[in-house]
């Protein structure tokens, strides 16, 4: 990532904004595309729980903190955990969707570099849900947890026996995580404001969501940031733009006019 760059300002056309309608074609179908490949992956139970244990016992073996240390703080109240379960619920798609939208509008280049982003890191993730099928900590007794859906509400998931719409054992990698840290890192570099680096309690809060919840596991985050980091170093960030670049000079003329000006009244005195 270039600390360097930076943000095209708004209504800039240095970079042309994408065809509207195209731009909804491609994110439907990203979309379906994401539910398909995770319908794809479901009918792998005994290999999923196989892998579940198999992560259980490599997080306690590296001594990652206990998912239940989360948890238990939001069992302190019920309205604290009937508030996670919903913002794992309704937060995920809107707040991504919202993040694209003003991009779009606001920022062009960026918007294509996090729609890039975002495709590749989804791409990536449903190739691992295939690849290593995973139920979550929510439905293993030796882990101790509770599922908080099921017994507060609001659930996303039905029985996964009869959950048609979804593939509950797609738990590695978050793409709840992934996509909320991509969402705080785009508006990090495409914003100027001071408070810009409060949106990381955006990712900040959905891994305590997520993980509060028994939905995910530590490293289910962990390999999401990592194949974001991975996304970042293949597809770069928009550089500079002719417009930005353009009002940086505009910034520089008075002065120099100044100093046009000292010089001539410097000559005028010495003749």
């Amino acid at each position: 990532m270039n600390a360097r760059t930076e943000p095209a300002p708004a209504g800039s056309d240095a970079i042309a904004r994408p065809p509207l309608v195209r731009e909804l074609l491609l994110v439907a179908g990203l979309f379906l595309v994401y539910k398909l490949g995770r319908q794809l992956a479901t009918g792998h139970t005994v290999e999923a729980f196989h892998n579940a244990y198999r992560v259980w016992d490599f997080e306690r073996a590296v001594r990652l903190p206990g998912e239940g240390a989360v948890q238990s703080l939001l069992l302190h109240g019920e309205g604290l955990v009937h508030i996670a379960n919903t913002y794992y619920a309704a937060v995920h798609f809107p707040a991504t969707a919202a993040f694209l939208i003003w991009l779009y509008l606001r920022r062009p280049a960026h918007y294509v570099w996090a729609r890039r982003v975002l495709a590749a890191v989804t791409a990536a993730a449903l190739v691992l849900h295939l690849l290593f099928p995973l139920a979550p900590p929510r439905m293993l007794a030796a882990t101790g947890l509770v599922d908080t859906a099921r017994v507060y509400g609001p659930s996303v998931y039905g029985s996964p026996a009869t959950d048609s719409l979804s593939n509950q054992f797609a738990a590695m990698p978050s793409l709840h995580f992934g996509w909320a840290l991509m969402v705080a890192v785009g508006l990090i570099v495409a914003t100027r404001s001071r408070w810009r680096w409060l949106w990381l309690l955006h990712p900040l809060l959905t891994l305590l969501v997520i993980v509060g919840t028994a939905n995910h596991y530590w490293l289910d985050a962990i390999a999401a940031s990592a194949l974001l980091g991975l996304a970042f170093a293949a597809i770069h960030l928009p550089h500079r733009t002719v417009t930005t670049a353009g009002r940086a000079q505009g910034r520089l003329v008075p002065a120099q006019t100044q100093v046009r000006a000292e010089e001539q009244a410097l000559a005028g005195a010495g003749r």
